[in-house]
């Protein structure tokens, strides 16, 4: 296969086939366990590497928890700080929905699946909200399911390292 990222994937047991609900609420019959997946060293590594190498970017930002890994990858391959985007703001200690400064710098969001954009949509908007530059968003994997075009009608563009239709190809 030629997308050494979709191998890794493969290889680390990142896809199962079954019944599953998304957390967009779709069903599919196959799932992408990024989250699993991520906790391997070897893998998490290649995969900051492949984002720092290949995109231009002041801070890496992930929307807790599944991007986090990634974007301390990135951080890591890049030495670039990160940030991390907080699912609900807190109301104590240093309160807010960032951890991580994005003002007025150029923030590439990554994210570890892509299915209908909705997480990363929330995440773009709350670095918007704290004056970040943010226009790109890379995806490990992008499940082809309507993420890309509701990205681009926010403004942002959608890189995805691996296409589900190259590993579910492979593996029906």
């Amino acid at each position: 296969m030629v997308n050494r990222i979709a191998d890794i994937l493969i290889k680390y047991g990142a896809i199962e086939f079954g019944d599953f609900t998304l957390a967009s609420g779709a069903k599919s019959s196959y799932y992408i366990d990024m989250k699993t997946a991520s906790t391997n060293p070897e893998l998490l590594a290649i995969i900051g590497r492949e984002i720092a190498e290949n995109y231009e970017f002041d801070v890496v930002a992930g929307v807790a928890v599944g991007a986090v890994p990634i974007a301390v990858a990135v951080s890591l391959a890049s030495g670039k700080p990160y940030c991390i985007i907080r699912k609900e703001e807190k109301d104590h200690g240093k309160s807010g929905k960032l951890i991580g400064d994005v003002i007025d710098k150029k923030v590439l969001l990554v994210e570890d699946v892509t299915t209908s954009g909705g997480s990363v949509l929330f995440g773009v908007d709350a670095l918007r909200e704290n004056d970040a530059d943010i226009s790109e968003v890379v995806t490990v994997v992008d499940r082809e399911q309507g993420a890309f075009e509701r990205l681009k009608s926010a403004g942002v563009r959608l890189s995805a390292l691996v296409k589900a239709s190259e590993i579910v190809y492979i593996e029906s």
